[in-house]
């Protein structure tokens, strides 16, 4: 079986995205990286709202990141994103930056998501 490519998603930086060393500030990285994952659950299943259609919806439980090189104003970040691990109730999706068009690293997340019903913080099976 072969593993599909990455779904792509690209953010040029704006300026107040940065911090005072002229770099994208961390805790930005968190927006990007909710906003591409919201990009990829659109194309795999029309969005969160698919899935709360079926009476169900996500909740990260742990995320991490490793910094590989800056990112700057004006800089077009592109994220590779895929699914990870998934489990009964959790999935891990995966996220790698990088500076578009070099390729050159940026830095890689991984997110852990647990599914629960829609409106309940009460752990779901993922469905298939």
């Amino acid at each position: 079986m072969t593993t599909p490519p990455p779904f792509r998603f690209r953010h040029r930086v704006r300026y107040g995205e940065c911090d005072p060393q002229q770099v994208v500030f961390n805790a930005r990285y968190g927006d990007f990286i909710d906003i591409g994952i919201t990009d990829y659950l659109r194309h795999l299943m029309g969005g969160i709202q698919g899935l709360n259609d079926l009476g169900l919806d996500m909740m990260v439980v742990k995320q991490t990141k490793e910094w590989k090189g800056p990112a700057r104003f004006d800089d077009v970040l592109e994220q590779s994103i895929r699914t990870g691990r998934v489990g009964t109730t959790s999935f891990t999706i995966l996220t790698d930056f990088t500076l578009w068009p070099s390729g050159q690293p940026v830095m890689v997340a991984e997110t852990v998501y647990v599914m629960t019903a829609f409106g309940v913080a009460e752990k779901r099976a993922i469905p298939g």
